[in-house]
């Protein structure tokens, strides 16, 4: 933990001014813009750690898979050795049983390779081995040596009229490991939603807080010219009051939004995982990029980059894997075996690898039920009523899908306008505040004409702070949808992190 702690300020500090982080173990205030959060999120956030972990997990099991379908070599001595030393019953030619003493020792090695061949569903293996067999002296017996040889022994395994799992394996698992990097960098574009998410929370609550300390200045100010006014009689008591009811808003409005900023502050400092008492001054990004997005061009990168475009197809394909399981399941169970090798014994060693004689052994399996009472007939439409639920969800998730990419590009042409209209809005309001303000301040105009101006000035503020908010968003989801970004023309696939 302490390594990644260090590597969380090794990274935030490069993303700021050298001046910023001479005390990065006290309290100081960092100055970041969205994407310096973006970055920060996808290096170091837990969500991004966890991400990679997954992606590594799924690494690792998908070179588990490939390692299924290559040669398997082991070395076998089970019995390196096999000692025994007992008296024992030993049936006679004629039928009777009589006890002898038995002392002997057993020492057997091979070495085997196995090979799954995934096109049949079956096995075939080579090994080679030796055993010797010590008898030692007993009571009317002498002692003895032999050896017993097998130079090579080739053989396979083969199930007959049974469902194949390798064959459909081999075909599901590339898709799935396609589909966990893909969802990689899905889950990386995620955290960086997220990330944009409390960037906007806390920095729309750090200008709440702003707006509400120079609204409260403004008011004590109002408030210290309205008494005046009232002592002199230019002014009468309602004007007094509401201009004091005023005053009193204006510091509740300050202590909830620093109540909020606060809040804020603390949720982006706990989704970013960095420690210590550090303070955020976020640079709002109102400088917004030229981005034009074309519904066909965004479709044509969600559907080549998107994990669920993968799924899908995978879906399908397991569900066609259920219905031959199910298919080949009828409980019929047959299945071929053989070998062919070459053996030799002997006294000696060197003479069980001379004059060597084959040995050969077939063995045929069949097991078929007489009666199942409809049960293998039942799995099979089970597995194809599945299956043709899996395709009609199939669609309909991929239409839908469709729709959403379209949508939010169409979409998106109407986000970015309404955000210059509200910036116009916002900055035609804020005008007509100051005028009002220094017209009240010379008893031209009345409170309420004030009140109506603020009121205005701060929801098209309110209102251009969301539109800009709702532009990154909106940006944000489409990089997610097409795993693309329009704003700098890059794909957003990621080099997944190799396991270690």
């Amino acid at each position: 933990m302490m390594k990644i702690r260090l590597l969380s300020v090794f990274l935030f500090c490069g993303l700021l001014p050298l001046t910023e982080c001479q005390n990065v173990w006290g309290q100081n205030t960092y100055t970041l813009d969205l994407d310096e959060v973006v970055k920060l999120a996808q290096s170091d956030a837990p969500d991004a750690l966890l991400a990679s972990t997954r992606w590594k997990r799924n690494y690792w099991t998908h070179q588990s898979f490939l390692a299924d379908y290559k040669p398997n070599i082991l070395f076998n001595a089970n019995t390196l050795p096999l000692f025994n030393r007992s008296i024992e019953g030993v049936t006679q030619p004629g039928g009777q049983i009589i006890y002898v003493e038995r002392a002997y020792m057993n020492n057997s090695m091979n070495v085997g390779l196995t090979q799954s061949v995934a096109a049949t569903g079956g096995t075939v293996f080579l090994n080679t081995g030796l055993s010797r067999l010590d008898i030692f002296a007993t009571d009317g017996n002498p002692a003895a040596i032999s050896y017993l040889s097998n130079p090579i022994n080739f053989g396979f395994v083969q199930p007959l009229f049974q469902f194949n799992d390798l064959k459909w394996q081999r075909k599901i698992e590339p898709l799935r490991y396609l589909e966990s990097e893909k969802l990689y960098s899905e889950q990386m574009e995620s955290v960086a939603n997220q990330a944009a998410g409390y960037f906007f929370n806390l920095l729309i609550s750090q200008l709440d807080a702003q707006a509400a300390e120079r609204d409260k200045a403004n008011a004590d100010t109002l408030l210290v010219l309205s008494r005046g006014r009232y002592e002199v009689g230019k002014i009468a008591e309602t004007d007094l009051l509401q201009v004091e009811l005023n005053a009193m808003q204006a510091e509740t409005r300050l202590a909830a939004a620093q109540l909020e900023m606060q809040t804020n502050a603390e949720q982006l400092r706990d989704f970013l995982d960095l420690q210590g008492d550090i303070q955020f001054d976020l640079v709002p990004p109102y400088d917004l990029p030229e981005v034009i997005i074309d519904e066909k061009e965004a479709l044509a990168y969600a559907m080549n980059n998107r994990s669920n475009i993968v799924s899908f197809d995978r879906r399908l394909i397991e569900a066609n894997m259920d219905v031959q399981r199910a298919k080949g399941d009828n409980g019929v169970r047959a299945s071929i075996q053989g070998s062919f090798g070459l053996t030799q014994t002997g006294a000696e060693l060197n003479s069980v690898y001379r004059d060597l004689i084959d040995q050969e052994v077939v063995t045929v399996g069949l097991s078929v039920p007489i009666a199942d009472w409809g049960k293998s007939k039942a799995r099979r439409e089970v597995a194809l009523a599945n299956l043709d639920l899996e395709q009609r969800q199939v669609d309909q998730e991929r239409e839908n899908f469709k729709r959403t990419v379209v949508l939010r590009a169409q979409q998106f042409d109407l986000v970015r306008r309404n955000a210059e209209i509200a910036g116009r809005y916002q900055e035609a309001a804020r005008k007509r505040y100051e005028i009002t303000y220094q017209r009240y301040l010379i008893g031209k105009i009345s409170i309420t004409d004030l009140n109506l101006a603020l009121s205005d000035q701060e929801s098209s503020r309110r209102a251009y702070l969301q539109a800009v908010r709702e532009f990154w968003m909106s940006l944000y989801e489409l990089r997610g949808l097409t795993l693309y970004d329009f704003a700098e023309n890059r794909s957003l696939m990621l080099q997944t992190p190799i396991g270690e």
